[in-house]
């Protein structure tokens, strides 16, 4: 597959929006969550009451790899 090559936007209105995407991209607002597992089973109420984290499980982390494949497949 060719790669593509970024081309820097040529006016303000499109730097605009491209620093926009930018800043929610890096905030991690955009694309698909690398861990599905709902946060607060990483608190520590989470963790005392024995929530499942794909750290501390590992059947649950073989679900959460299975969904992530399934969901990539997907798109």
């Amino acid at each position: 597959m060719a790669e593509r090559k970024a081309v820097a936007p040529k006016d303000e209105a499109q730097q605009d929006v491209q620093k926009t995407f930018d800043e929610a991209e890096d905030k991690g607002y955009l694309g698909v969550p690398v861990d599905p597992t709902p946060k607060e089973n990483y608190t520590v109420a989470g963790v005392l009451a024995g929530k499942p984290t794909p750290e501390t499980d590992a059947d649950h982390a073989r679900e959460v790899r299975q969904r992530l494949d399934d969901e990539s497949r997907q798109h």
